[in-house]
């Protein structure tokens, strides 16, 4: 077993070294991997640093790490820094020349952060940019995480409903199941539709790519036809034109009217988030509706939507939680680990030496920063 004492020596024997560090965003409650995936990356070949009370938030003492045959010490002095969180201005100065960082790094909109790891000269690697092709998925913890947020997005809005979910017979008369809507319909959102047709909701789906009809009703829900198609590349939504917008505005508003719960999941990659329940259509609404905005982020897909908040408008309540994932931070620590590891396995030579090759479009894609090779 490894011991604190050794770990400031990353490059023992020659093998590589992975440190995993400990988070701290308010709220982040997940590690970037958890002790099962220790014994999978030392048979690999590369030595694993653990910094003290990684894993304490998602309820995973350091012992565990030990037993896993992790060492618990500097893990920013390893080859490759494993985060949630992109680092903040602190974390990045501890960053070295070389070092390769992984985390969800927000190429998109955080400028400044990944100027800031370029400068320092570090080999960075953003998991949202993971292509998503058939042999990235098992890299792919944008979906990992957003399965986790669909989950419990259903969960927040069942505990916020003022009714049940289920269809009951009783003695005292017969109660009908919650109507539930889930605009945008990818991760999140199917998981969201499959988790509110298991609770007994009466589920309905809406996407603006018309593509996607079958794999709501795969679930068991409905679909929402408006008639508005605007499937784009990569598996993302178009921007819709103003025309289409106000179309689909006008048709949703009228919708969402009839509906106990509204789920929104919507999300443009490095685009604010496009705005699909309107003031009007939540006054509309029946008091005790419920609305989860999972968009919150990048400023939600409600016009009336707080992000972080939980706020009742027109008797309705709007709750925008930030970070579900986080939430249940042993699976989605989890899952995010096995993402991880995939990606690891992929930058490794047959002797256990991290050399990725940056013809690899899943490597090339994924890579935010680096410095380039000199004639």
């Amino acid at each position: 077993m490894n011991s604190v004492e050794d770990s400031s020596d990353h490059g023992r024997g020659g093998l590589a070294s992975v440190g995993v560090v400990r988070e701290t965003n308010d709220g982040e409650r997940r590690v970037a991997l958890v002790p099962k995936m220790v014994a999978s990356l030392i048979g690999k070949g590369v030595d694993v640093i653990v910094e003290s009370g990684a894993g304490l938030a998602a309820l995973m003492p350091d012992e565990l790490y030990k037993e896993a045959g992790a060492a618990i010490g500097d893990a920013w002095s390893a080859d490759v820094v494993l985060k949630v969180a992109a680092p903040n201005t602190e974390e990045t100065g501890r960053l070295r020349p070389g070092q390769k960082l992984i985390g969800f790094l927000a190429p998109r909109t955080n400028e400044s952060g990944i100027a800031a790891l370029a400068a320092a000269g570090v080999e960075a690697y953003a998991v949202e940019a993971i292509p998503r092709i058939s042999r990235a998925q098992v890299m792919d913890a944008l979906s990992s995480q957003a399965n986790v947020a669909g989950y419990k997005s259903v969960i927040v809005a069942a505990s916020e409903s003022t009714r049940y979910f289920p269809m009951l017979t009783t003695a005292a008369g017969t109660v009908k199941p919650a109507t539930v809507l889930v605009l945008g319909v990818g991760v999140a959102g199917l998981q969201a539709l499959a988790t509110a047709k298991r609770l007994g909701g009466r589920v309905t789906g809406y996407d603006v790519r018309p593509e996607v009809a079958d794999q709501v009703r795969s679930v068991g829900a409905q679909w929402l036809d408006l008639g508005i198609d605007a499937a784009g590349e990569g598996g993302y939504a178009r921007q819709l034109t103003e025309a289409e917008q106000a179309q689909q505005q006008q048709a949703l508003e009228n919708a969402i009217k009839g509906f106990d719960v509204v789920i929104t999941t919507a999300l443009v990659p490095g685009r604010p988030a496009p705005r699909l329940v309107t003031a009007a259509a939540v006054e509309g609404m029946k008091p005790g509706s419920v609305i989860v905005d999972l968009a919150g982020e990048t400023g939600g897909n409600c016009e009336l939507t707080e992000p972080g908040r939980t706020a009742v408008k027109h008797g309705v309540t709007i709750c925008s939680p930030l970070n579900l994932p986080a939430t249940m931070p042993e699976h989605s620590s989890e899952l995010y680990s096995k993402n991880l590891y995939a990606l690891i396995e992929l930058m490794l030579d047959e002797s256990g030496a991290f050399a990725p090759d940056f013809d690899d479009e899943v490597l090339a894609a994924a890579c935010v920063t680096r410095k380039e090779a000199t004639a």
